[in-house]
């Protein structure tokens, strides 16, 4: 379990430190997958395969918004593989200007040590 814990705090520390995208090839498996709970605006799929789309994904969104503050509350862990991050995000959408408080949960689970699925639960407005 102390790995699961391990894990799981060096993930939310990188989220504070908005080196989220830089994190990934580190703690991410090859073949993870990132699960959506809606196909994002300017996105066709919902479902990001591979540790390369978890990146370019992130990079994309990043691109999309301007991130005012991120907060990241966590890890809540669930041995013996899984654990949860609270996310709060202030940002704006770049194209339209508009700006929003962004509340999702992600759980994330663990194989040999890396994450290998996230799956996010939006907070419904």
């Amino acid at each position: 379990m102390e790995d699961l814990i391990e894990l799981g705090q060096a993930f939310v520390q990188a989220m504070r430190d908005r080196r989220g995208i830089a994190h990934v090839p580190d703690i991410y498996a090859k073949n993870a997958e990132s699960v959506e709970a809606v196909v994002p605006p300017g996105r066709d799929v919902r479902i990001a395969k591979g540790r390369e789309a978890i990146e370019a994904k992130r990079a994309d969104w990043l691109v999309a918004h301007d991130l005012h503050t991120l907060n990241a509350d966590g890890p809540y862990v669930h041995p013996p593989n899984r654990f949860a991050v609270r996310f709060e995000a202030e940002v704006t959408q770049k194209a339209t200007g508009n700006q929003m408080t962004l509340r999702e949960v992600a759980i994330y689970t663990v194989e040999d040590d890396m994450i290998i699925r996230e799956e996010f639960f939006m907070l419904p407005k």
